[in-house]
């Protein structure tokens, strides 16, 4: 039962509200929303867009690559499913052997667990295409735009990295604390809208379903 009212009804509700909050803005903005228009503004002024000689001879890919373009990679790439998984996984471990608490040990994959549990069900239901008209480097995955997935495992993750160094009282945790909770998943918001992954609602449904992930574990097992 405590698990029901504190993290299933929740949940539930958190679906439910992202459900509607996606179709709304199908329904309102259609395929192509207006908030595109700024990504796709940015991406011309940075010319982050295929080049002919990058086509024909893909040697040049590093020479003509522009600067956001290499920056934002390796943060889309970190971000990747596989990569959240094996992150997850290895702060689990690493917050075993630091504190043998068994709570904040699966807080990572708690928090995790709550946010993809979340994320399937409420882009099932929404089914929201991927930007129009943006440079798309690399092929999008098969899920809904939104919420954005990979936003979300960020702010859920590195926020329950953050609450486990004020848990513990780590040292240095007033300045890692930020950079953790914020400065790093949000870079990674970035990085999916502007290689063309998502809507920029799609990031910002993502951080707040994140945010929401990592305050529920932190309320259920750090308190």
């Amino acid at each position: 039962m405590p698990l029901l009212r504190a993290v299933v009804l929740p949940g539930l509700g958190v679906i439910a509200v992202f459900a509607a909050a996606g179709r709304a803005m199908r329904l309102l903005g259609g395929d192509d929303p207006r908030e595109d228009r700024a990504v796709r503004a940015l991406q011309n002024a940075f010319g982050h867009r295929p080049d002919a000689a990058v086509a024909t001879d893909p040697a040049n890919q590093t020479e003509q690559r522009e600067a956001i373009d290499r920056l934002t990679e390796p943060l889309s790439w970190y971000s990747g499913v596989p990569q959240t998984v094996a992150n997850g996984a290895l702060w689990s471990g690493v917050a075993w052997l630091l504190t043998r608490s068994p709570r904040s040990s699966v807080a990572p994959g708690a928090a995790l667990a709550l946010e993809t549990a979340c994320f399937v069900a409420s882009a099932a239901l929404v089914r929201r295409a991927r930007p129009e008209r943006v440079w798309r480097p690399e092929p999008p995955h098969a899920t809904s735009s939104f919420p954005s997935g990979h936003t979300a495992a960020a702010f859920a993750l590195h926020g329950t990295l953050a609450d486990l160094l004020d848990r513990h009282g780590a040292r240095g945790a007033r300045l890692l604390g930020p950079l953790l909770r914020y400065a790093i998943p949000g870079a990674i918001a970035f990085s999916r809208v502007y290689r063309g992954q998502h809507h920029i609602s799609d990031t910002v449904a993502g951080a707040i379903l994140g945010l929401w992930s990592a305050t529920v574990v932190r309320q259920q097992l750090m308190s």
